[in-house]
């Protein structure tokens, strides 16, 4: 993949970022100085798949439209072929270039079918190149082609009103998944600044007490007064440990709702995206405000 210049610039000072942290900030500040320049170093990718996703959705629309004036020309008796030349000068959005092209190769006497295949590739969509397939199959069978472009017509139309009307049913879903992700940070947040510190007082007070009596808590794996995991846990040691936790579950926690909500992984990437952002901006604030 061709990085471009954007890119370049936002992925540099990801990586300046994290390099002026760690030659400047404590352990305990660096791990969410780095993971700060790592958002920003891949936040142009992210947009750049978000875009392409919003991009895509408005093909399938446009080419709806654009299918729907093919079928109203046709039904008057106009050839497929003058129906796409006449149709040329409208406005599709992204699909304007695409179907100018089109038309332009048509005049220029290259086959319907053909020209519509180089449609397919330029537009690099697997809804509208199986549409376009079919209309090419349709008109070198010589079948009815405006029933043809109609029933294409139709099936798109269902396809986008099934997709929003799934993205409709489940947004409930994804805001439960929002919340919940919240519910979870505020617990580890408890257990970081509350619960953590608390048993590490026990463990202290059992040690000045009797000895290796804090050796039972460092027996159910905790480590904090070292004993069976070797050596002294510190604070920051688990700040850091907790915020990556709750990084990897903002990460996936956003595949999933993509997945619910679009039916794609790859939609999911902004979720997991501003799950992981949002996770910094609240360790951060913990951090400054309770470590």
């Amino acid at each position: 993949m061709e990085l471009k210049k954007n890119q370049l610039i936002f992925v540099g000072l990801g990586i300046a970022i994290i390099a002026v942290a760690y030659f400047t900030l404590g352990p305990r500040l660096f791990p969410l100085a780095a993971g700060f320049g790592a958002l920003i170093a891949a936040s142009p990718f992210v947009l750049g798949m978000i875009k392409d996703i919003r991009i895509a959705s408005e093909k399938e629309e446009m080419f709806l439209e654009f299918a729907r004036n093919l079928v109203e020309s046709v039904k008057t008796g106009t050839p497929i072929s003058k129906s796409i030349t006449n149709t040329k000068d409208k406005d599709y959005g992204v699909l304007s270039a695409h179907i100018g092209k089109l038309a332009n190769q048509i005049n220029l006497g290259i086959p319907l079918i053909n020209a519509l295949e180089i449609f397919a590739k330029d537009v690099r969509n697997k809804s509208i190149s199986r549409a376009l397939t079919l209309i090419g199959q349709a008109e070198r069978a010589g079948g009815e082609i405006g029933e043809i472009l109609e029933a294409v017509a139709e099936a798109v139309s269902m396809t986008d009103k099934l997709k929003k009307e799934r993205k409709a049913s489940i947004s409930t879903l994804v805001v439960q998944g929002y919340i919940i992700f919240l519910i979870f940070i505020l617990i580890i947040l408890v257990m970081q600044f509350q619960i953590i510190p608390m048993v590490s007082g026990i463990a202290d007070s059992g040690t000045d007490l009797g000895g290796s009596s804090a050796g039972g808590v460092s027996g159910f794996g905790i480590g904090l007064t070292g004993g069976v995991t070797g050596g002294e846990v510190t604070q920051d040691e688990i700040s850091n440990s907790f915020l990556y936790l709750i990084l990897v579950q903002g990460f996936f926690t956003g595949l999933t709702i993509g997945k619910l909500s679009e039916g794609s992984l790859k939609a999911g990437v902004k979720h997991s995206f501003s799950l992981m952002f949002l996770s910094f901006l609240i360790s951060a604030a913990a951090n400054v405000l309770l470590g």
